[in-house]
């Protein structure tokens, strides 16, 4: 049987010839944009000598040191990454305690669990950070930004679960019914493993806009990336060096989700060999039997 694609004609030399021309027209279109963009970036002084505010000591500041603004930028790093490590746990318990409420048997669970997945949604994560940091009690900017991550990310996360178990086929409940398994045990050994399984790479995702999204913490004094950095151009007394220091930032918080989006690609193809090499497991058991 034929591997080939089925849903569109493989293209001839002359549709070949046609895409080659297209894809140069577009590459030399991006090209020119780029090149004007740069043009007018430098007329305006960008790429002046502000950037060396990254590689020396700037001027006429006395007592500064480079290695300042790194130590500065890694320990917003790693608050960063600190209140994403608490956050993500949290979030995707709450998210599984609020999905299996809302598949209960009880209807007033069912609406409760629904009406929290849908408000907590709804609201801005910087407005929960600072309900976090007006209601909870000694509440310290650290426990603001993760209960706004936990809170707003765990109705995502619960959604997405929701999708997922929506998207299972209904004969595998049926044929669980017909076994004599109750709703709850079907829940957990059949439709959440699956979930989480097939919309992993899902979840990875929406783990990438939480990194992302702990950058509002600056609203609420936490000291993670942005507000660090923004510690070190006040301190510079100089807003020209603010660019190359966001330029910064920003790299970070690329690499971040640059490498986060590869590991859901990978966990993406791991699981499709995994799924592929049982099938064949059991296709072969199956003829040696």
């Amino acid at each position: 049987m034929s591997s080939g694609p089925v849903l569109y004609d493989v293209p001839g030399p002359d549709e070949k010839r046609r895409e080659r021309r297209v894809s140069w027209v577009v590459g030399a279109a991006v090209i020119i944009v780029l090149a004007v963009l740069g043009w007018r970036l430098a007329s305006n002084g960008v790429f002046d000598d502000r950037w060396r505010i990254l590689f020396e000591a700037p001027p006429n500041f006395a007592g500064y040191q480079v290695q300042d603004i790194w130590s500065a930028v890694f320990r917003g790093l790693l608050n960063t990454l600190l209140a994403a490590v608490i956050s993500l746990p949290l979030a995707m318990i709450l998210a599984i305690l609020l999905i299996s409420l809302r598949s209960a048997p009880w209807r007033g669970l069912r609406w409760l669990a629904s009406a929290v997945i849908e408000v907590f949604r709804a609201l801005p994560v910087v407005l929960v950070m600072l309900f976090g940091i007006l209601v909870l009690p000694g509440a310290s900017p650290l426990v603001a930004v993760v209960f706004g991550l936990v809170v707003y990310n765990a109705a995502v996360f619960a959604e997405i679960l929701r999708a997922g178990i929506s998207a299972l086929p209904a004969g595998q409940t049926e044929a669980a019914y017909s076994l004599g398994m109750r709703s709850g045990l079907i829940y957990r050994t059949i439709q959440l493993p699956q979930s989480v399984r097939m919309m992993l790479p899902s979840l990875i995702a929406q783990g990438v806009v939480l990194i992302k999204d702990s950058s509002l913490g600056y609203i609420v004094g936490y000291a993670e990336l942005l507000r660090q950095i923004s510690r070190v151009a006040d301190a510079l007394t100089n807003a020209d060096y603010l660019l190359p220091l966001l330029a910064v930032g920003a790299a970070v918080f690329v690499t971040l989700n640059v490498l986060l989006s590869r590991l859901a690609v990978w966990v993406q193809r791991h699981g499709r060999l995994q799924r592929r090499g049982a099938r064949v497991a059991r296709t072969t058991t199956l003829v040696e039997e």
